[in-house]
């Protein structure tokens, strides 16, 4: 089996490299790591060469960029990580047990970086909820076999709720594989909005789109669309 993971990035000057840098041990050991850059500014892309197997440009928006980076990828198990996340130092090989387990797809348990109690409460409920619905999230950092990603087509293009959309169907073909290993993702969502009103609008939205809302307008309400 071999891992591709596959970074979407905007403007992550400031994150990008440590997270590469936590990566390098994993490309000696023959893993693959792709960056698809959707148009930063801040010299995002630059900072990546030397670190990452191919640093490509893609069309703005997380899932034309992963649907790129997987498109250009050689692993058999593609590994979607956002760029403010950081995947627990045995990721490949708890991935590989999954998959050699018979598992299509997965994702780990998050934790999210910081310190408001009210986080310790969203990440439980993020963990308890993926477990009984069999939805996922990106800030889980969702893996699957190539096969059955190129099989179900992708992320849709959406520009929002494309990992929900995606593990909806992909739990159409299979139940995932809910590692208890966690991933630190960033707080800085909750951090810059406030913890109650991004749970609030995350909540909102979320509710939306499962009763049939345009993608894009949602996008805009959360602040990420054109």
């Amino acid at each position: 089996m071999r891992l591709s993971i596959i970074i979407p990035v905007l403007d992550e000057a400031e994150r990008i490299g440590g997270l590469l840098a936590a990566l390098q041990a994993w490309r000696e050991q023959g893993v693959e790591v792709i960056v698809a850059d959707g148009g930063s500014r801040d010299g995002t892309p630059g900072l990546c060469v030397g670190l990452a197997d191919q640093v490509i440009a893609s069309a703005r928006g997380r899932a034309a960029q992963m649907n790129a980076g997987a498109a250009t990828s050689h692993g058999d198990v593609l590994f979607f990580l956002h760029a403010d996340t950081m995947p627990p130092a045995d990721a490949p090989t708890a991935i590989a047990a999954a998959i050699a387990g018979g598992a299509d797809w997965g994702r780990f348990d998050v934790r999210i970086d910081g310190t408001h109690p009210l986080l310790r409460v969203v990440e439980r409920m993020m963990n308890w909820r993926s477990r009984l619905t069999g939805i996922a999230t990106g800030d889980q950092a969702i893996f699957v076999r190539r096969a059955t990603f190129d099989a179900v087509g992708g992320y849709p293009a959406i520009p929002l709720m494309e990992d929900i959309r995606l593990s909806s169907t992909l739990r159409c073909v299979s139940s995932p594989a809910c590692l208890r290993e966690q991933v630190y993702t960033s707080g800085r969502r909750w951090e810059s909005r406030g913890v109650v009103p991004t749970i609030l609008l995350m909540w909102t939205l979320r509710l939306a789109f499962f009763c049939g809302a345009d993608p894009v307008r949602l996008a805009r309400r959360y602040g990420c669309g054109p």
